[in-house]
């Protein structure tokens, strides 16, 4: 691709469309927002509604005058700013196979995409509950999750599609190891980082999941939480091709702006996975 060939807004919503495809935390969030996003700082509104009340029918009889729904529209901040900005000299351009520059700017959204997912994983200390498995196993494991399925379950959140488990790599393992997961799964894995279900609810690795070394061992924290819990709302403001003063190369850069925010504490469930320190 030559400079000459860039088209800003073509090359936005394509590094956008390899965002989506690599994301695991952002795409397990909210993303139904209103407003613009042109800057940090800018806020975008979170919509929904509030509950609905159930009242009793007699026949023949008027029913109470129709309820007005609370508006449960909430801001959301955009306070992240990342960005990129790499150069591909001429001379390898020249050397190289075709689809270089697209090869950088998938490189580019996958490094993206990891950063965003670790700043929506790192909001795990906001959950309203948490549950803590001292010594994790392969014949434990399994009680983990579905001690957390059952919480959300109390909160009304009872469609298994509306829910998921965010596992690290090492807490998945073993959730493989128990033999949980049913062979039937196998179109479920096409989606990004899913491995299958547990309960009905579908089960995604994340290298990207908070961890933290203790003296009692590796401290996971995974989640368990309903697509609703945290909202996402991102923009990517500039991506700029461009030709670097003092060099013979091609250079592209571009920002991010993105903000999270857990909206629904009691919907999302922190699962503290400990893996005890192996005595030598």
């Amino acid at each position: 691709m030559a400079i000459s060939n860039f088209i800003p807004s073509i090359w936005s919503e394509s590094l956008l469309h390899s965002l989506d495809k690599k994301y695991i935390a952002v795409a397990n969030s909210n993303r139904e927002y209103e407003g613009d996003i042109k800057e940090m700082g800018s806020v975008v509104k979170v919509c929904g509604v509030g509950s609905v009340s159930i009242s009793n029918y007699t026949k023949n009889t008027n029913m109470l005058s129709p309820e007005t729904l609370t508006d449960m529209s909430r801001e959301l901040r955009i306070d992240q700013a990342k960005c990129f900005n790499f150069q591909i000299d001429d001379i390898d351009q020249a050397q190289s196979v075709p689809g270089l520059m697209e090869a950088a700017m998938s490189n580019a959204a996958n490094a993206l995409a990891n950063t965003a997912d670790q700043y929506v994983y790192g909001l795990y200390s906001q959950a309203g509950k948490t549950i803590t498995n001292e010594d994790m196993t392969a014949e434990n494991i399994l009680d983990t999750l579905l001690e957390a399925r059952t919480l959300l379950y109390k909160q009304n959140a009872t469609n298994p599609d509306d829910i998921v488990f965010e596992l690290s790599p090492e807490v998945g393992a073993l959730v493989l190891k128990a033999k949980i997961l049913n062979a039937t799964d196998n179109s479920e894995a096409l989606n990004a980082g899913c491995i299958g279900t547990v309960g009905g609810v579908r089960v995604y690795v994340s290298n990207n999941i908070c961890s933290s070394t203790e003296d009692d061992g590796e401290h996971f924290y995974c989640l368990a939480r309903t697509r609703r819990a945290i909202a996402f709302a991102e923009q990517l403001s500039e991506v700029d091709a461009y030709r670097p003063e003092l060099r013979f190369a091609d250079a592209v850069k571009g920002l991010h702006l993105y903000g999270a925010k857990v909206f629904y504490p009691q919907e999302l469930i922190l699962m503290e996975c400990v893996k005890p320190e192996e005595e030598e």
